[in-house]
């Protein structure tokens, strides 16, 4: 499999320097955060225009990512990738099926275990938004490899 132009492997480490720290910084927010979540559930939700208003900005975003980078080689291409189609996809499903997701976020924050593994869930994502800022402030793209031309 051949690497990404050096233009893809920028547009990849533009996206990872602005999600990143991102996801890091808000994912190690809501681990340490989470006994407040049910509150913050309750008052999200019991106000539509602002469930509505959130998740046209999520899918917004979502978009945003998955048109503005298309790429898909490597580790750090798929990462970015697939975090633009889980956000546009939360987004999606606010719009849609709001109460859907308010009862999951409220069973998971009534089940002790159910924190607990969001907390583990919360930390992952914080760890992969460091990742993502390393790769994307401290990493350098990769020169593609010329290809070898048969000669007649």
């Amino acid at each position: 499999m051949s690497t990404a132009t050096v233009e893809a492997q920028q547009r990849t480490r533009t996206f990872a320097r602005v999600i990143g720290p991102y996801v890091a910084t808000f994912t190690t927010v809501y681990a340490i955060r989470l006994p407040e979540g049910l509150d913050i559930v309750d008052n999200l939700f019991a106000q539509p225009a602002l469930v509505l208003l959130l998740g046209a900005l999520m899918l917004g975003a979502g978009l945003v990512i998955i048109g503005g980078h298309r790429s898909w080689r490597g580790p750090l291409a798929v990462t970015v990738s697939l975090f633009g189609w889980f956000v546009a996809l939360r987004g999606f499903l606010l719009i849609v099926v709001p109460s859907t997701i308010e009862s999951g976020a409220e069973a998971t924050m009534l089940s002790p275990t159910g924190v607990i593994l969001a907390r583990v869930f919360f930390g992952l994502l914080a760890v992969m938004g460091l990742l993502l800022t390393y790769a994307g402030w401290f990493t350098k793209p990769t020169t593609p490899k010329p290809t070898a031309t048969a000669t007649p």
